[in-house]
């Protein structure tokens, strides 16, 4: 599944646990590129990440958690 990571809309959005998440749902991602890709997330842009249809539900829980919006482009 692929999801288009919006914007965070926490008042003190936790940059470690955004990044962490991101690295652990996402597909093939990198510790690094997961932080590259929270600054870009959290300086107001849009991300695209692939999602394993297996861990899809988790994974959207936990961005509800970190107050990440996100559109299912497929």
């Amino acid at each position: 599944m692929k999801l288009n990571l919006v914007s965070c809309d926490a008042l003190r959005p936790d940059r470690r646990a955004i990044a962490k998440c991101i690295a652990e749902i996402s597909f093939n991602s990198e510790e690094s590129l997961s932080n590259e890709l929270t600054d870009i997330l959290l300086e107001g842009d849009a991300i695209a990440i692939e999602v394993e249809d297996k861990n899809s539900g988790s994974a959207l829980r936990a961005l509800r958690k970190l107050s990440i919006e996100y559109e299912i482009i497929e």
